[in-house]
């Protein structure tokens, strides 16, 4: 097989690329949200949430988030009960729900496809939002404990976590115009019926 005819298959996968994209959405919006029904993910969002000034007011305490974080997989009774008072998880379950929600919306892609258009905006909204943490979230960045390498441009594990939501907000693009496309596919298709629907009754009425 020549170099040219591979690149004319590869040509032709934007299809099948479009539809693995919003696959791959609905995969990660549906687990990655309803992980948030458990707890250590919720603790996990703590120092987002908490230094974010969008929604701070969700937390009782945000400032002292920091005396009581919980690593994954520790179970530490008094942080879980300060969490609980600080309604950590009261936010995560909310925040799971509206991230699921996206996820079906985009799954309504085959049927409903403005639907799926609308969701796929709220993903490009939420990834929009998920990026800033890179500027509020102090976490995002390797602190200063005596490496030479810390601050900007030196990401920490949630800052290559957080800056991976670019790829998302791509994705969600890709998608969103690939279902209005869709919807007004059908649009005018159902118009076109309509017009020729019309023109046959005007037709029958003048013969008789």
């Amino acid at each position: 097989m020549s170099v040219l005819k591979l690149f004319e298959l590869a040509s032709q996968m934007d299809k099948a690329g479009v539809a693995l994209t919003r696959a791959g959405l609905i995969v990660v919006l549906l687990w990655i949200g309803g992980l948030k029904a458990f707890r250590y993910e919720a603790d996990g969002i703590v120092p987002f949430v908490a230094n974010s000034p969008a929604m701070s007011f969700f937390y009782s305490d945000p400032g002292n988030y920091k005396a009581h974080k919980n690593p994954e997989g520790v179970l530490n009774t008094e942080n879980r009960a300060w969490h609980e008072a600080n309604r950590t998880y009261e936010f995560a379950y909310g925040l799971g729900t509206v991230i699921v929600l996206y996820g079906l919306l985009l799954c309504l892609h085959p049927w409903i496809p403005q639907a799926a258009a609308v969701g796929s905006f709220l993903v490009f909204v939420m990834s929009f939002v998920t990026l800033s943490f890179l500027i509020t979230t102090p976490e995002c960045w390797v602190p200063p404990l005596g490496d030479a390498q810390y601050g900007f441009p030196y990401l920490s594990g949630a800052g290559r976590l957080v800056v991976k939501d670019a790829i998302m907000m791509g994705a969600a693009l890709v998608t969103m115009a690939d279902s209005a496309k869709a919807y007004l596919r059908e649009r005018g298709a159902s118009v076109s019926r309509m017009s020729v629907s019309s023109k046959k009754g005007d037709g029958e009425g003048h013969g008789n």
